[in-house]
This record gives C-alpha cells, structure tokens and sequence, in this order.
C-alpha cells in the first residue's frame, strides 16, 4: 500500500482498491472508501498515523465489499464517521443484503464470504455532510446510488464507474446492475473537467475518453453476444454458461452470482428497448431475440 500526494490536499493509496484521502486541515483527514484486502484496515491507520493524521470520516462511493470492507475496524479505532448515499448508506449498514441481493435470496456460507459480506457499521447520508472542499456526484449503473468525489484540488474519485483495460481483457464481463446508467454514466465521464481520474480499479489518468471508449465498446460487444445466443428460445442458465464458454471463463459461486446478475441486467435493458422478449413453457422463462 503506496501514500502517494495528488495535490495540496489530495492523496491516494495506491492498493487493488484505490483509497482516496483529503486533508481537511493539518491534523484531520478524511477517507474515500477503504478497501477490503488482509489486514487493509491496520496498515491504513498505520501510514494514517505515521503522518500525524487523524481520521476524521470515511466516504463511501458505493456499498460493495471491496470499498467498505475496512470500514468497520477503522470507525472502532478511531470513531469516525461513515458516510454513504441513500441505498448504499442502507447496504453498508447492513452488508447481508448484497449478497442477499446478488443471489435473489438468503446466501447461503460460500457466499457469505469477505468478497460479498462485509461487516457492518454506523452510516450517515452524506448529502449535506461532506466537509468543505468535497462534493460528491452521482454515478449510477455499477451499482444502486454509487457516487465519485471531487476534491477541492479538482481531483475526482470515481469508484467503479469504469473499469479498466486489463479487467475488459481479462475478464470481458464486469458487474453492471443497471446497464442503461452504466451507459449515461460513460457519456457523462465524458463531459467532466478535472485535473486527475482515480477509478477504483484502474490507474490515475488526466484523460478518461480512450478508457471510456473501450468500456462502450465492450458493452456493445456483449450486447450483440447475447443478441446472437438469443436468436433461438434459451433459458437464462443456458445464455448463462454460453457466455462463460464463449469468453472462456470459469464459473464458481462468487461469479454465478456477480455475473449472472450482470447478464440478468442486460436482458432487462435489452427487454426494455424491445431487443428480445420472453414467455414461458413448460415451467421454463425463454430469452429469444426479436
């Protein structure tokens, strides 16, 4: 985990999930999400104190383990605020409903892992909260209410609004809960002005179009894939391990969920722009392509 300075007031922690952290005076910093790797927690309040800083509050860009996971030993230790936005303030408080959520029902123990569970803490909404020199924006599409941040630096936090080039290789397939805000939300990266981007998974960069396109690019891609295995009747568990088989990946239960909740989501937005429709026979629900 790297403490590297952005700006005046602007760090980050370079690790698998970027930390964002602002200093709102000499003594007092505030978090911006706080990952979920071994011991994250201990080893940010390690480097926290070790600068003379005190943490004074967390932000919350979204509610998925991997960005509140260290939430909950860092307000024990330290008593700070967490804040979230609306749904997400809802989730992080109560963790069980992601995996909850992801499965359709009660998850049972292999989902119940640090990946999907985090653990819960106090949260307040932080709209009218933040501290002077932040603001947030909304970022819908990866998940419910997801939020960046914006530093008085005119640096921006951006959670998981994009992914990068790597993930789009490695893994084609991304969580997206809601497909058409995905998409605005591409396009309204597209318009913001800032000095520096810090998605959570992806390096800092001053231009965000080539990234912005390759994630449109792969959203399209996977729409016509699905289109394509769509154009005769198919249940979901079969359009399901057919894009596992076509992008050559290995299914287990984090990604049943994660993904096939991914792709549920495209059938929706698919289903809504009247792309393909569905009925049911023999107790079964069948995807076909109009």
């Amino acid at each position: 985990m790297e403490l590297i300075q952005l700006a005046e007031k602007t760090y980050m922690l370079k690790n698998p999930t970027n930390i964002g952290i602002y200093k709102m005076d000499e003594e007092n910093v505030i978090l911006i999400d706080s990952g979920n790797d071994k011991d994250a927690g201990k080893k940010i309040l390690k480097i926290i104190t070790e600068q003379g800083w005190k943490v004074k509050g967390i932000v919350n860009t979204h509610s998925n383990a991997d960005h509140i996971g260290e939430n909950k030993i860092i307000q024990e230790r330290t008593g700070c605020k967490i804040y979230a936005h609306k749904i997400e303030k809802c989730f992080t408080e109560y963790p069980i409903l992601e995996s909850s959520f992801l499965y359709g029902a009660y998850p049972f123990k292999a989902l119940q892992n640090k990946f999907l569970l985090a653990k819960e803490t106090k949260v307040e909404e932080v709209e009218n909260n933040l501290p002077n020199g932040l603001e947030y924006i909304e970022l819908p599409g990866h998940f419910f209410s997801m939020i960046g941040i914006k530093t008085s630096d005119n640096i921006y936090f951006l959670g998981d609004a994009i992914f990068s080039e790597e993930t789009i290789k490695k893994y084609h397939l991304f969580f997206i809960y809601n497909v058409k805000e995905y998409v605005d939300t591409l396009d309204y990266l597209g318009t913001l002005k800032g000095d520096l981007f810090i998605p959570s998974h992806v390096e800092a960069t001053k231009d965000l179009q080539p990234l912005i396109e390759k994630n449109q690019q792969k959203i399209e891609e996977i729409k016509k894939n699905i289109l394509k295995i769509c154009e005769k009747e198919i249940t979901f568990e079969n359009i399901l391990k057919n894009i596992f088989e076509l992008y050559h990946l290995q299914i287990n239960e984090n990604q049943y969920v994660l993904i096939g909740s991914t792709i549920k989501s495209f059938l929706s937005y698919l289903c809504d722009k009247e792309e393909i429709s569905y009925r049911f026979k023999n107790n079964q629900m069948l995807w076909k392509k109009i």
